[in-house]
């Protein structure tokens, strides 16, 4: 995810590779919007976003819809005390700008429950409804960026899966939808030893930089849905694929 500025606790930075993609080629969409450039060769023609959060402070997102955005992703909140002061100016003006917009938690399962996690992030914008412009909500979930000892926020790998469970039983109580999981393949095989228990009812929204494809997905999945291939773009933020058309994105909005 895009970078928020560092403070004591509620705020998080990205362990990820930095390299760029080495497939570098234009992604046309709809023959309208400029080229983006550093876009795997593999994903002509899929629907081009990007995931935001504090560090982007107040978007340009009409620039950013001409550049070729047809969703993001923004940071909502991260544990139980901290929401993106730019919140409110991302989800919106995104909305305004006709970019289809969803809202992500960044989980740190060491600090209180998946559920307490969850009806605070729902509380503070991690909200869905089936209008075509609202992405279901999303978790974020990935090494702990304040205790690089602790990669796996001290919990047992079962422990791990029941606080993911825990978390997602909760958003589903309180929007109607199961959020889409953001990840990494190693994070998920070594945190959870590759549990298989989310694939079947959660969208895989897959990290992988540097990269041609989305490589080896986590345990259980077999097609992602979004794929972030980059931290560096035509767009604000790191760089996403949405896996199918335009039309099949908006009916992932729709719930259908």
């Amino acid at each position: 995810m895009a970078r928020d500025r560092f403070l004591p606790r509620p705020r998080h930075r990205r362990h990820r590779a930095r390299t760029l993609a080495a497939a570098v080629l234009a992604l046309c969409l709809a023959g309208a919007a400029p080229a983006l450039v550093g876009t795997p060769a593999s994903a002509a023609d899929l629907p081009a976003g990007h995931d935001v959060s504090s560090h982007q402070k107040n978007v340009d997102w009409p620039r950013a819809r001409a550049e070729g955005a047809m969703f993001v992703y923004i940071k909502a909140t991260e544990s139980t005390g901290y929401r993106n002061p730019y919140f409110d100016q991302q989800y919106n003006g995104s909305r305004a700008a006709g970019i289809m917009r969803g809202a992500y938690h960044f989980a740190l399962p060491d600090q209180s429950s998946g559920a307490r996690q969850a009806a605070y992030f729902v509380s503070h914008g991690g909200t869905w409804s089936a209008d075509g412009w609202t992405l279901p909500p999303a978790l974020d979930i990935e090494y702990d960026p304040y205790d690089r000892k602790h990669r796996c926020y001290g919990l047992s790998r079962s422990g791990m899966v029941r606080w993911i469970r825990s978390f997602s039983d909760e958003m589903r109580r309180e929007t109607g939808r199961r959020p889409v999981i953001y990840t990494t393949t190693h994070w998920w095989n070594l945190c959870t030893g590759g549990s298989g228990a989310f694939a079947a009812d959660h969208a895989l929204w897959i990290a992988r930089h540097g990269s041609a494809d989305a490589g080896t997905l986590p345990g259980g999945w077999s097609r992602w849905t979004f794929w972030q291939y980059d931290n560096r773009g035509g767009l604000p933020g790191d760089q996403n694929l949405f896996n199918g058309s335009a039309g099949r994105l908006k009916a992932f909005a729709d719930g259908r």
